[in-house]
């Protein structure tokens, strides 16, 4: 009781320690692991409980939550709690978690389980995400709870042609690539990340780089179970019904066969749905004589089925016949691409790629739309935002509209990551860009779709991309030791089939990939066959977005902002901007713009149309005049003096207008004929060099309208002169009443 000891494993790692420690924290779940590297900390728990109903699969949820006491920071939340929804980051990692662990839990076994990563210690260089994969893994393989793993995790980076291994986070903003690979020791289980432009030749190093450094982590796991194991909980073997199998097979083979060469997703769907029914008829025919038996069997029917429709696809890819929509393994399906449909857009286009279509919307806004986010190791914005949306009417469904699911912020975080490298520097192109991909209709890779659809949309919106980005997804079918890659999956090949792997890039080279397996591991020879492919099918992909646009647009949209960059002088900033802002929140009030000021004098301006633009420029220009020789100005009088009056004639620029150039008279008491905040215009009569001292005169204005034949106001200001010689009328003085 009250004992806070442990059990401790460690092990140096590509010159850096790593630690993971059991038996301290969080006993009463049946796993738990403190996962430590530098002065980042992570506790992973699992727990699994067994489940009230039957289920035809094991539900895993995983949670990963980043403590703000972890970086000594209080939350910004109005309740200064963690609560609510997880954060968009914390949704990703635990989706990193959950991938490489769903495919390595025992067929049949059904229990519900919950893993939950808390992040209790942040260091800025070393990122808590593959620790938390590393730390999950550990917790199952120390709990009873049947896992085929355990399984290591690192991120690899490309620095001066170099592999590191988890770098720090200077390293990786010098990297070329950012991939997290997760494997067990024979095998790569997941690979997730982005690239600038690198090769598939590099991505295959990158990778086997990355699978000997994940050794280490499994036998470090090993070793922690070998001293503080669980015995594991026995699954029993699940045993097919062979007859009831066979018995599928003699009625609904021909049948399941028909449905599953109709073309078209939707009409397939009801053909094997109509096929099911049949089957079970049929079957319900076979034990008329014993109805507690056909209703027993019945449970399992569904599932057996579907086995069936996996075995007939899969044997027509290993036999050589042609896929469910009838083409080869390479063969990608029709495009068809339009452009600028959208006229109040900043941006569109319309991807679609057989029956699988994204809608591509640009919009344009300043940098305050960029988006602010507050993590572990500080606070920073984002330019750039992929926002993907898969409404349920995109696969005939009715289902409420609620916020986005993991999986859609999944594949915009893909889709983020892929174009990313191809935008212009904020230097060329100061706007922030949204792109939002709305899934029209959906049947396989919806999200390499919204990264074909995005790049056209931000070439149609005229922003100077590098290139365009196109993207594929590529399935795999795997019996014994053949395999078979499939280009361009279809929804039902990726269900049916062993691996979903997605790729994107240009030309050049790579820039998002993501793979996905639901077998126990893929070996370097499919890794390489599959990205051998996924190049020939981009290329392709490529020609036929170029053929529509091949470059961006020259203008933007006319309803994009406006935007001008101008220069000020640095020591005029605090007059634009006024006394709390109240010059420049002036300013933006009556012209609609917004304005990004910089303190050397860099001013950016955003405006809703050219003439707010203009107007904008106009008012804070004001600002930064200069004084010019022989110019009239309305000025206004700062200080009173004996000699004179001091007046500002620019914000921030004073000059004296001695007491003998106030007047063409005389004047006696300037206290009685002028007053502080009175406004009178002046003419710039000499500019000292050197100190740029300023001499002004009102008496030369007097003169000059005196000249031109105007009315002379030698008061300019409501207050009588009350001068002892008399009055001043319209044509001059009249003598003393």
């Amino acid at each position: 009781m009250g004992d806070i000891s442990g059990i401790r494993v460690s092990a140096a790692i590509d010159n850096k320690e790593y630690i993971i420690e059991t038996g301290k924290l969080a006993n009463q779940a049946h796993g738990s692991v403190w996962v430590q590297s530098g002065d980042t900390v992570v506790l992973v728990t699992a727990v699994t409980q067994p489940l009230d109903r039957e289920i035809d699969f094991m539900p895993l949820t995983v949670e990963y939550q980043e403590m703000s006491y972890a970086s000594g920071r209080i939350p910004g939340s109005y309740f200064k709690r963690e609560i609510g929804r997880p954060s968009e980051r914390e949704i990703l990692v635990s989706r990193l978690i959950d991938r490489p662990l769903r495919p390595l839990f025992p067929d049949g076994f059904r229990q519900e389980v919950q893993i939950i990563a808390t992040v209790l210690s942040a260091d800025p260089n070393c990122d808590p995400d593959v620790l938390a994969v590393n730390g999950a893994s550990c917790a199952l393989h120390l709990s009873q709870i049947p896992f085929l793993g355990p399984i290591g995790c690192v991120r690899v980076a490309y620095v001066d042609g170099n592999f590191v291994i988890n770098p720090s986070s200077v390293e990786l903003e010098y990297s070329k690539m950012d991939l997290v690979v997760a494997g067990t020791k024979d095998a790569v289980v997941m690979v997730e990340g982005s690239c600038n432009f690198v090769s598939e030749e590099l991505v295959v190093e990158a990778i086997e780089f990355a699978h000997k450094h994940i050794h280490a982590f499994v036998e470090l796991q090993e070793d922690l179970r070998n001293k503080a194991g669980k015995p594991k909980i026995e699954v029993e073997e699940k045993r097919e019904d062979i007859e009831l199998l066979d018995a599928i097979e003699e009625v609904g083979y021909k049948i399941l066969s028909d449905a599953l060469r109709i073309p078209t997703k939707v009409d397939r769907k009801m053909a094997l749905k109509q096929a099911q029914e049949e089957i079970i008829g049929k079957i319900e025919q076979r034990y008329a004589s014993n109805e507690e038996l056909f209703k027993e069997k019945l449970k399992h029917l569904p599932g057996y089925i579907k086995k069936v429709e996996s075995k007939i696809v899969r044997e027509w890819i290993k036999n050589g016949h042609p896929r469910i929509d009838g083409r080869k393994l390479t063969d990608i399906r029709n495009i068809d691409i339009e452009i600028g449909l959208l006229p109040r857009a900043h941006g569109s286009a319309l991807f679609a790629r057989g029956e699988t279509k994204a809608l591509g919307v640009v919009t344009l806004g300043s940098s305050h739309d960029e988006q602010h986010i507050e993590t572990l190791t500080g606070d920073f914005s984002k330019r750039f935002m992929v926002h993907y949306n898969f409404p349920p009417y995109c696969v005939g469904e009715a289902k409420k509209l609620r916020g986005p699911s993991r999986r859609e912020i999944g594949h915009g975080a893909l889709a983020e990551k892929s174009l990313t490298p191809i935008l212009p520097s904020p230097e060329e192109f100061p706007f922030t860009i949204r792109l939002v991909s709305e899934i029209m209709e959906s049947n396989g890779s919806s999200s390499m779709a919204t990264v074909c659809a995005g790049s056209l949309a931000l070439m149609d919106a005229g922003i100077p991309v590098k290139s365009h980005v196109a993207g594929v997804a590529m399935g795999l079918i795997k019996e014994d030791d053949e395999f078979f890659i499939l280009t361009d999956i279809l929804g039902d090949e990726d269900h049916l089939g062993d691996m979903d792997f997605k790729v994107a890039g240009n030309r050049e080279g790579i820039t998002g990939i993501q793979l996905d397996i639901k077998i126990t591991g893929i070996s370097k020879d499919i890794l390489i066959r599959a990205l051998k492919q996924a190049r020939e099918a981009r290329f392709f992909i490529l020609d036929k977005m170029e053929s529509v646009i091949s470059k961006p647009r020259e203008q933007l949209s006319e309803y994009a902002p406006k935007i001008e960059v101008i220069e000020v002088t640095p020591d005029r900033i605090k007059d634009i901007i006024g006394p709390s802002g109240k010059n420049i929140k002036a300013i933006v009030k009556e012209t609609g713009a917004t304005v990004d000021i910089e303190d050397n004098g860099k001013i950016t301006i955003f405006a809703p149309d050219k003439e707010s633009l203009d107007k904008t420029i106009e008012k804070i220009m004001f600002y930064d005049q200069k004084p010019e020789l022989g110019k009239t100005y309305n000025g206004k009088i700062k200080l009173l003096k004996d000699f004179g009056a001091i007046v500002e004639i620019l914000p921030g620029v004073n000059g004296l207008v001695h007491i003998s150039q106030l007047d063409i008279g005389r004047i006696n008491n300037i206290y009685k004929s002028f007053s502080p905040g009175q406004e009178i215009k002046v003419k710039v009569i000499e500019i000292e060099e050197g100190t740029g001292k300023i001499k002004l005169s009102r008496k030369a204005v007097l003169l000059d309208e005196q000249k031109r034949g105007g009315h002379i106001d030698q008061r300019s200001s409501k207050r009588p002169l009350n001068r002892d010689r008399g009055f001043r009328t319209s044509s001059g003085y009249s003598k003393k009443r």
